[in-house]
């Protein structure tokens, strides 16, 4: 067996085994040179960023009695670009870990998705299935993360905060990752963590993944998301809103975006209005100005002023339909946006992230508990396939409905009109939704998945 084949000979050593040579923090990187690293800790597992997919991942491998370490680079509360709407998929997550997600718990739950295009607007409740419950929920994203980092810390997970990690440490013969170097705490300590198996959950920029050399996939599209707040009568609307007539304004030819404006209820007395735009690189506005003028355009009932605003408009790129590969090699997985989980028809991220967690989770857990270092390798390349399995043919479809948004010709009349058509709304629902059971007797379910099955880039 060679070294790139056997791997765990250095990341696990036994007792008569020597330690291959690892580069660790240099004096030029820190701010105090080696002689102050602080004492490094170790763990079964690491993982970086505690967002809903890193929070997710560390709360199943601790349950299973591993030693997971969980490191943030913030201090909780922090903030998120987010639309703060969930839906069934996300609940069914925060169920598994067994989160209360009753009102009385501080939720504000939904019945389903108001859809409006043209002068028409229909409401679809969420379908009640087996694999998932028929509610969605809401909550803001500095609240909603720390919620689910605690509640990994509960199961076992020690979180760290301010634990802003600065590279991979490896394994100079094979490459492998062994652990993380980072500074800690306000002071910024040099400190370094080890671990046989890292997951990097830190975001869309992922330094660390870019640092083991997994780059962004230039062939999928990289999407953005702008969101503000502000104060309404309709705060407690029990259906989260999708306006899907965008458009550029200062286009003459009117022509649709590649996305959609939202608006959803807090039960606060606010609601978060925001837009998604599944396709940058063919458009060049100015998203904040844009959201700016749709927000002018709500109806008079919405109570929308720019007095009413509550926070500044904010950002954030969309890393989307697995734009960054290998999720598994040389003892690193990727997770959420780290991984471009982020649907391609959609934008919606936080479902597929913690889904993305838990499919790591459960992949690490089998390969830890295999007796030899080729079995624990084996078991984790798995992960990337159950990526696919879960993905890949409907983030395919997803990408087709966006190209076909952002080609208007090829759209035709409903480009033209709107996709106000019943017909038309009812498939951009199950297609944004994505809540089918296995065996559906629905026609729509079944062309559906016989579509994300022979839909191009699977």
């Amino acid at each position: 067996m060679n070294s790139r084949s056997d791997p765990w000979e250095s990341a696990m050593p036994g007792p008569e085994q020597t330690v291959r040579p690892e580069r660790t923090v240099r004096p030029e990187e820190t701010d105090r040179g080696e002689e102050d690293v602080q004492a490094a800790e170790s763990a079964d597992v690491i993982v970086v960023g505690a967002g809903p997919a890193g929070s997710t991942a560390a709360a199943h491998l601790a349950r299973t009695g591993l030693d997971v370490l969980l490191l943030e680079k913030s201090a909780f509360p922090r903030e998120k670009v987010c639309g703060d709407g969930l839906t069934p998929r996300a609940v069914k997550q925060l169920t598994d870990l067994g989160i209360d997600v009753s009102e009385e718990a501080g939720w504000l739950h939904n019945r389903g998705l108001r859809l409006i295009s043209g002068h028409r607007s229909i409401e679809f409740d969420w379908p009640e299935l087996s694999a998932y419950p028929g509610y969605g929920l809401v909550r803001r994203r500095a609240d909603f993360d720390e919620l689910l980092a605690r509640k990994a810390a509960s199961a076992g997970a020690r979180l760290v905060e301010r634990a802003n990690v600065t590279g991979p440490l490896l394994d100079e013969r094979t490459g492998r990752i062994t652990g993380v170097t980072a500074k800690s705490g306000e002071e910024r300590r040099p400190v370094v963590y080890r671990a046989p198996v890292v997951v990097a959950a830190d975001g869309n920029s992922t330094r660390l993944s870019v640092a083991m050399k997994r780059y962004r996939r230039t062939d999928r599209a990289m999407g953005v998301a702008y969101r503000t707040y502000f104060t309404t009568p309709r705060h407690d609307d029990r259906y989260l809103e999708a306006w899907l007539d965008l458009r550029d304004p200062d286009d003459r030819a009117r022509r649709l975006l590649p996305g959609y404006a939202w608006v959803f209820g807090m039960g606060d007395g606010t609601a978060n209005v925001g837009l998604g735009v599944l396709d940058t690189a063919r458009t060049e506005v100015d998203w904040r100005e844009l959201l700016r003028r749709w927000c002018e355009g709500l109806p008079p009932e919405y109570g929308y002023t720019p007095d009413g605003v509550t926070e500044p408009i904010r950002g954030a790129a969309l890393p989307m339909g697995l734009n960054r590969r290998p999720h598994y090699a040389d003892g690193l997985l990727l997770v959420g946006d780290a991984g471009g989980t982020v649907s391609p028809g959609t934008g919606e991220g936080i479902a597929y992230a913690m889904e993305s967690g838990r499919f790591a989770a459960e992949t690490i857990v089998q390969a830890l508990a295999r007796r030899t270092d080729r079995g624990r390798e084996l078991a984790l390349r798995a992960y990337p396939q159950a990526l696919r399995s879960a993905y890949a043919g409907y983030f395919a479809l997803g990408r087709l409905a966006a190209d076909l948004l952002g080609r208007p010709r090829l759209l035709g009349a409903a480009g033209a009109a709107g996709l106000g058509h019943p017909a038309l709304l009812k498939v951009a629902f199950r297609l944004m939704v994505n809540l089918t059971e296995p065996n559906s007797k629905d026609a729509l379910d079944r062309l559906l998945h016989l579509l994300g099955r022979v839909a191009p880039g699977k």
